[in-house]
């Protein structure tokens, strides 16, 4: 299980947006340039790790077989994670913690994870979220990021057909956009960033950038 906050002061930022949006690029960007002040980011790529752990030839250090499975299915279906797969999501957020030396002073870029209000209520036990980034996009302009690959994050995906983001487009709307409200309602500072077809990731840094001055992650005492 992941350590308490008392234990590791896990403190992190969550990335929401809807598919296709550039969360993967801005988290990587955010990873290289970090908040200023020292402060280390480490992005938390969701999709990412579990694309990592399903290409292994072989079961992960772990992991059982029948969550190598699920994990597969997650990525082939579109599916969430609900409430009774959980600890598949803490493992693999233990094992990314252990891997990049995590500590107190750093902060963890959450992407894809949580993905509905359940999930923050689990993770709100031992991770402290304090700013939640909301990548605001239109489905046209979602649809014409991805076909045109805007982010440079698209390359080799099996999931960006029409069907598949429509789907991850109504789950979106429907499960995870909840949790703005859910961060907002808790005190978090919530930041939205206008994303267009056309916007790169240095422009949602700059604009993002722009709008920390209120940012409590930027302090390491705090």
């Amino acid at each position: 299980m992941i350590k308490t906050n008392n234990e590791m002061n896990v403190r992190a930022m969550l990335l929401i947006g809807p598919t296709g949006v550039g969360k993967t690029p801005f988290g990587w960007y955010l990873e290289t340039r970090g908040l200023g002040g020292g402060r280390r980011c480490l992005h938390f790529d969701f999709g990412h790790q579990l694309r990592a752990i399903s290409g292994h030839g072989t079961t992960p250090d772990g992991f059982l077989r029948e969550e190598l499975s699920f994990i597969r299915d997650v990525l082939e279906k579109g599916l969430l994670l609900e409430n009774e797969h959980f600890p598949i999501a803490e493992k693999i957020i233990e094992m990314f913690l252990r891997d990049r030396d995590f500590s107190k002073t750093d902060i963890l870029v959450l992407n894809g994870l949580p993905r509905h209000t359940d999930q923050a209520r689990d993770m709100d036990r031992t991770v402290k979220t304090e700013a939640v980034i909301v990548l605001d996009c239109e489905a046209e302009e979602v649809f014409r990021r991805i076909a045109e690959n805007t982010g440079g994050d698209r390359s080799g995906r099996t999931d960006d057909n029409i069907e598949m983001v429509r789907r991850k487009l109504d789950i979106f709307h429907e499960r995870t956009a909840p949790l703005i409200g859910h961060y907002a309602a808790a005190g978090c500072d919530v930041f939205r960033l206008k994303v267009t077809a056309s916007s790169t990731v240095e422009d949602v840094y700059s604009d993002f950038i722009s709008m920390t001055n209120r940012l409590r992650l930027r302090s390491p005492d705090l």
